[in-house]
This record gives structure tokens, sequence and C-alpha cells, in this order.
């Protein structure tokens, strides 16, 4: 294996220089925590896409088409690549494995185009990913968790092209695979006699605007009625993907702006709570995005200024409606990651422009935390800048450890270090929130039992014992668990978070060792079938998490 390593230093270089040019990030002096630390500054390629699996590494890739990467395929293996302009025969990888616990990667080898795609895990925490572009459109390649293994081509076994969709795991444990450019409809994976078809969703071609579209890679959540939300554009409805029927239609989000691609604001779930009650309440929240009409603009040369507002909306509520919040930083191309206690990270993306190859300007350095169960008015605190631009085609995922890795950037049509105001990054980050600062160690729990990778059952109760120091306030330990998402354009499919209902009060049962008892999910319309993270959160402090199967 090589990596060349010029390009990207150049790259840091470059982009140093330009920190120093910028003039937009004036508000610094609300930073308030969190630290970056750079863990490689060459991955070989730019991580366009993004997802955790359950041996703690991480599976990356950016597309096939658009000349060398700088890491090369292992044992003198290449490529014949017809549709790449460039280069008919690639020998570099552009698919990488990260193994967070030695800061290293492996090359991967993709066989056809995976530009745009989308993926869920799979419940045996395998990566489905399905779609991308050309050669690439309608295929599925399936890559295990595991120290050897790489991507298997699975076939043409999509009916629907799939470029820009968006998947979601089902309680049975199949996708769907929703949407695309020009594709209006839906489809399973894996399929069966009364699923070998694409199912009509007229929503979509609803959404699609000439010129723009703004409804590509739409944000979809399972909610806790085993329906699907889905919003694209400005709306949203929730839908029945069993009779392919339009349950409810929500209002439209005031303002009326874009927040789907490429206008690219971003969605979360946010985490679900009392689990034993009659009715349990979910909540979405969607965060920046461009104004209507920005494409164009910027296409031109134009840059408006990105959305500064949220909405939220509680979608069980008999009569939902949009709550719009106010950003301390305006950002489109911003990812969402949800934290182990329940607070969401916003990070990368631009303040003004909007996605696109160099239409976007003034990089957003400075991520935010969103405190959702805090009064309105004091949920949003502006943290640590960056001193690396994530633009068009960043990437940011949670980790078991609790930081977040943040990567990508590559706004060009191929790559390109030099001569353009944002180049091609290949660099790996991690932003660590503050509940990481060494303050906050004497509040850290530690899990003893039960050991990672155990299999539960819906409904089932577990024992969990971890270690504390004497300043445990037994009335503020809590469990969440969640589920790693693939992240893409702004967007992170599958995830999820899930408070455990407590069963009895933290009991002492050794010297710092308490014990609380936890029941999971009761049906796999709350947590559908596969590996979450398990968290034990003290005071805001997470511990570092294990891995539990819920089958």
């Amino acid at each position: 294996m090589a990596i060349r390593t010029t390009p990207p230093l150049l790259n840091i270089l470059w982009q140093l220089l330009l920190l120093l040019l910028l003039s937009c990030q004036s508000n610094l002096a609300y930073a308030a925590g969190g630290k970056w630390q750079l863990l490689m500054s060459n991955i070989g390629i730019s991580a366009m896409h993004i997802q955790l699996l359950n041996n703690d590494r991480v599976i990356m890739y950016d597309r096939t088409d658009f000349g060398a990467s700088n890491i090369s395929l292992p044992n003198g293996k290449c490529r014949n690549n017809p549709n790449d302009l460039a280069l008919k025969v690639d020998c570099t990888a552009h698919s990488v494995e990260y193994d967070v616990s030695t800061n290293s990667v492996r090359p991967l080898m993709v066989q056809t185009d995976v530009w745009c795609s989308s993926g869920s895990v799979n419940s045996d925490g395998s990566l489905v990913q399905t779609g991308g572009f050309n050669d690439g459109e309608r295929m599925v390649r399936v890559v295990k968790p595991c120290s050897t293994c790489d991507w298997q081509e699975m076939g043409s076994n999509l009916i629907q092209s799939r470029w820009y969709s968006t998947n979601h795991i089902l309680p049975d444990g199949r996708q769907i695979i929703i949407g695309g450019r020009k594709a209006f409809n839906y489809e399973f994976y894996p399929k069966t006699a009364s699923t070998n078809n694409v199912f009509n969703l007229p929503f979509l071609q609803q959404t699609n605007n000439p010129r723009e579209e703004n409804n590509l890679f739409p944000f979809v959540f399972l909610n806790v009625d085993g329906n699907l939300f889905i919003f694209a554009n400005d709306r949203a409805i929730l839908f029945d993907y069993k009779t392919n029927k339009v349950v409810k239609t929500y209002p439209q989000i005031p303002g009326g702006d874009p927040r789907n691609y490429p206008s690219s604001g971003s969605a979360v779930l946010l985490p679900l709570k009392n689990l034993r009650s009659q009715t349990v309440q979910a909540e979405v929240l969607v965060c920046g995005g461009a104004p209507r009409g920005s494409y164009p603009k910027a296409d031109k040369g134009e840059f408006l200024g990105a959305l500064n507002t949220c909405g939220r909306i509680t979608i069980t509520d008999p009569n939902p409606q949009w709550t719009i919040e106010t950003m301390p930083l305006a950002r489109t191309m911003g990812d969402m990651v949800i934290l182990p206690n329940g607070n969401v990270l916003i990070i990368n993306g631009a303040a003004s422009g909007t996605a696109g190859w160099q239409i976007a300007r003034n990089p957003v350095l400075s991520p935010v935390i969103y405190r959702p169960d805090n009064p309105s008015d004091s949920r949003f605190e502006v943290q640590n800048p960056n001193v690396i631009p994530r633009m068009y085609h960043s990437t940011a995922v949670l980790l078991r450890d609790g930081r977040v890795l943040v990567g990508g950037s590559n706004p060009n049509e191929l790559y390109n270090f030099t001569g353009v105001l944002f180049p091609t990054d290949l660099s790996l980050e991690a932003f660590s929130p503050s509940y990481l600062d060494p303050e906050s160690a004497n509040l850290r729990p530690r899990i003893i039992s039960p050991a990672s990778h155990l299999k539960f059952t819906y409904g089932q109760r577990v024992d969990i014992r971890f270690t504390a120091s004497r300043l445990l306030n037994r009335d503020l330990v809590k469990v969440t668990m969640v589920a790693p998402g693939f992240n893409t354009h702004s967007f992170t499919m599958n995830q999820r978070m899930l408070v455990l209902p407590r069963s009895g009060i933290v009991r002492q049962v050794g010297r710092f060792v308490y014990q609380i008892s936890c029941v999971f999910p009761k049906s796999a319309i709350f947590a559908p079938p596969g590996y979450y993270l398990l968290f034990v959160v003290h005071q805001d402090i997470p511990s570092e998490a294990i891995w539990v199967r819920i089958q």
C-alpha cells in the first residue's frame, strides 16, 4: 500500500493561509468548548460517505470516476475504469477502512461508481450500500465488519437508478430506498415476490423544483407508529410504505425555503424517551439550508447567505406545528450528529452559497451544540473553531468513545489540491465535545458489564454495572442507545437515539461500583434490529459505549 503525502500537506498549508484571509468567523468570543485533533493529514481519499461499523472501524469512500486517489490498491490490483475521462485503468483505492484503535487506514476496492450513493447497516452489522453514478446507479454492494473484508458487488439488484437517494432500515430488517435524481418512487432491498417492483411516490415529484430540485437525499425517519416521516424541500408527510398511502400531510415549514440537497440543510430525529408510556412522543429538528433560488444564483457567482433557522416539530402530535428557532451561525451543508447525552452537534458547512462545484463561500469553522431539553432561549452554544474548512462533500460521525470523526471536503470535479479556493481535503480529524475534558473525569462512568457485542431481545431487562467516583448523583444517571448512521451530503441516514427506561433505582453494589437496571425497547418499530452503541450518562458526561445487538 502506498500513500502519497505531498498534495494533502500543501492543501493544509493552503487552508491555513486561507484562514488568515477569512474574516467571517468574528464570533469566536462565543466559543464555549470542545477540542480539535488532526488524526491523519492524508487518508488517501476524501471522505464523502462514512459509516461506523461494530468492530470500531469506519468505512469511507468517495467516487471512482475522477482520477487517481492518493492511496494505492494492495498487491498490484487495478481496475478497468471506462467511465473515468482521465484514467481508464485505475490502480488506486476510492474507499478505505479507518481503524480507530490504531489510527490507520486500509485500502478497499470498489468496482463500480459509488458517487452520491446511500446506505444502511444491516441487522447483521454489514454495510449495505446502494446506487451511485453511471455503472453504479443500480448496484448493491456489501462490506462486512472484519479486518480482512472488502467490498462485494452484489450486482444490479435495484430496479430504478438511485443517485442522491435515502435509505432507512425497517422494523423487519429490510431497507427502503427512497427517491434520487429523476426517481420519484421507492423500492426495497432485499426484495420478495410482492416487493420486486418500484412504488410511485408523487410527493417527490411535487417537491421537485425546476433547475434546483431541492428534494434530493430526503430526510427520512421511522416514526413510533411504524410509518415513515419524509421531509423534502420545504414540507413533510407521514407515509405508510406498506399500503403506499400518505397518512398525514404536515404544515409547510415557515419561510418556505428549501432544506434538502442542493440547498442542503440537515435533520435529526430527537432522542426518543418515555418508551413505556402509552404514547411515545417523536420530534424532528431541521436546521440550516439555503434560500430558494440559491443554486442558480451561485452558479452565476452570486452567493446568497445561508439560512440561520431551525424548524422543530412534534410529528406524533394530532395537530403538529413547526416552531422556528434561530441558530447563532447561518449554515448550509452542515451535518447534525446526536451526541451520547442527547444533545445535537451541528458541524461543517458554509455561510453562503449552496452545495455544488465551488459554489459556496465563507466556511463555518465553529460547530454549535443544540441542547433540546433547555429552555428555548438557551439551546444553542457555539464551540471552538476548526482550522480546516469542511465544505461540500464533508462528513461527520459519532465514535464509541464519544468523539466525532470529521473528514471530507471536495467541492471540485476532480482531485484538485492547488489553484482553487477550497482544495480537495484528504485529512481526518476528531472533535471532542467538552464532556471529554479532563475536568469531567471524576463524573465519567465506566461500564463493567455486560460485555460488548452481546445479543438482547426486545423488551428484555438488562443490569448494567459501572464504576463512578464518589461524586455520583444517582438521580442524574441515564442509559442511551444510539444507532450509528450512514452520513453523506449533510444527512445521516438511520441515526437514532433511545433513552432506555429505568427499572428501579441506581444501586451501589461495591466500592465505587453501581448498577442500573433498564429495559430494551419493546418493539422493532422503536429500534430496528441491529447493532447499537449503549452509553451510561452521568450529569451529561457519557461513558465509553459498548456494542449491543437487538434482535
